[in-house]
Formats: C-alpha cells, structure tokens, sequence
C-alpha cells in the first residue's frame, strides 16, 4: 500500500490469456542446493537482509530456484527486470500533468511496486548500470522506494525478495555493490557423479510430468510455506543475546571487513535463522551458520 494516500498507483493488470502458466519447479526438489535454499527462505523471513547474489556458472539452477522460492511464498508476484530497464521502469514515475488537473498525484508505478510481497529477479546483475543496482539495492534494503519528480517527492512500500544472478565469466559486479547484498552464494559445477545423476534424474523427471512431481512435494512445500510465515510473525520477538553479538563482531572484525555492516546483516540472517527453527533467541550457532552467506 502507498505510505502517502496523496498517491494513486496506476496497478491495472493485463487481460489474462487462455496460456495456462507453466508448472515452476518445486522448492524442496532442488537437489545439491541447501546453501541456496537456505539463503532463499532467510530472505524470505526477513527481506531487509538486503537480498541474495547467487554467482556461478550458466546450468546451475539459479533463476530455477528463484522462481521456486515465488512459487512457494503465498500469492508472490515474481517480477523480472530486463537488461534495458530505464531507471524509471524500475522505480516508477510521477503523473505532474494529474496533479494540476485534479490535485491528486498519480504514481505509475515501477518493478519494485509489482514486486511487492513476492521476489524481484535481476539475472546478470553484474551486467546492469551502476546507478540501477545501487537504486534496486536502496529499495530492498529499506523496503520503501521513492519516487520524485520536479521537486515532488512520493514513497511506497515496496517489501520483495530480491534475487540477483551472475555468471563471473561475463564481468564482475563492482566491490561497492557486491557488498551491498546481504547474502550471497557462489554455486560450482557438480563434481560428484552421483549428485549429477540426481540432480539429471530430478530434472526428467519434472520435465516429463511437471504436475507429477508438484504433487509429489505439495505436502513438503506447504509445511515450509508455513514455516515462513510463523518465523516472519515470530521474527520481531527474536532477541540478540550478548555472546550472539559478540561472536558476529568478532567473526567480522576477523574476516577484515569495514564497518559494521557485515556485523548487522550476520545478526538479521542469524535472527531469521532462529525464527525459521522457531526459537526467540539468537545463539552463537545461528551466526556460524550464516557467517559465510553474509561474508563472502
């Protein structure tokens, strides 16, 4: 919803079409992938962590999982934003024309309005402007995008799961932004000959009856459907002991990073870990099992 009643999203859908939408792939059946899923369902808890970078080369599931993860999430849109998007495109615009009209601001609203509630993916983020990554990232960070226009300036809530994709072969992301991510995970080539044969198997399978396999997880994928939702409802009663926050600082302070922003993105996928395992305190365990996610 808009934070500013002023403002009128101009959210009209398109007409829907006899195409019936494809069958996504489900989240529990990604095989060789719990790095990633567990990174995916943080962000999901938790959207201020500030978004997941998944790098790696190209056949390694990374938009699969994302579509996966909208899939899972409760009426989740899952937008896209193209190479070619316009700073506009993305944030959105304001109508001025509407405004000397009718006294009401009228919002044409961008991507990260469709977003909102769901996942926003940008495959081959590294290939983007600068000034659109840093953009997208003060979204997602703060879940409040604004919009302004000759010196009118309007906010919205716009709360997604960003998703952003790489492949390293094709240009690295700046330093600045890479550090913006909360989370990232960087996927490899499967090596064991087995884990490639269930993963092959995996894919056929879906391949020849998507429906199939969907409902063969359905029962998985609505008991961790409702896993997110009670750790997002139990997410601001989760509290930070004093050895939680000692044992992030120190890990941060370790690995040589600046500020202390490595420290509070560590404590939030920590505090979201808890959550999901349905306890109200962080422990030292939780920050070790998403120190690497967050310091990468």
């Amino acid at each position: 919803m808009p934070l500013n009643p002023a403002v009128r999203p101009d959210l009209h859908t398109p007409a829907s079409t006899s195409t019936p939408e494809p069958v996504p792939f489900p989240f529990t059946a990604l095989v060789g992938q719990q790095a990633l899923q567990r990174a995916l369902l943080l962000v999901a808890v938790d959207p201020g962590i500030g978004g997941v970078l998944i790098g790696g080369p190209r056949g390694t599931a990374k938009s699969t999982a994302a579509r996966a993860l909208a899939a899972l999430l409760p009426q989740a849109p899952f937008v896209t934003l193209p190479l070619a998007a316009s700073l506009e495109q993305l944030v959105g615009t304001l109508s001025i024309e509407d405004a000397l009209q009718s006294g009401a601001v009228r919002l044409s609203p961008g991507l990260v309005a469709r977003a909102h509630q769901g996942v926003l993916y940008v495959d081959e983020v590294n290939l983007l402007p600068d000034a659109l990554v840093d953009a997208l990232l003060d979204v997602a960070a703060s879940g409040v995008n604004t919009v302004e226009r000759d010196g009118i300036s309007q906010r919205h809530a716009a709360r997604f799961v960003l998703v952003g994709t790489m492949n390293p072969e094709e240009g690295e992301l700046r330093p600045q932004l890479l550090d913006r991510f909360g989370l990232s995970v960087w996927l490899h080539n499967p090596s064991d000959v087995a884990q490639r044969q269930q993963i092959v198997r995996s894919r056929l399978l879906f391949d020849a009856d998507p429906g199939a396999v969907a409902d063969s997880h359905a029962d998985a994928l609505q008991n961790l459907a409702a896993s997110v939702l009670d750790a997002q409802a139990l997410l601001p009663r989760v509290q930070w002991p004093d050895d939680a926050l000692a044992h992030a600082g120190a890990l941060a302070l370790a690995a040589g990073v600046d500020g202390v922003r490595a420290d509070l993105v560590m404590l939030r996928a920590a505090r979201a870990s808890a959550a999901l395992d349905g306890r109200d305190a962080v422990t030292v365990a939780d920050v070790d099992a998403v120190a690497e996610l967050a310091l990468h």
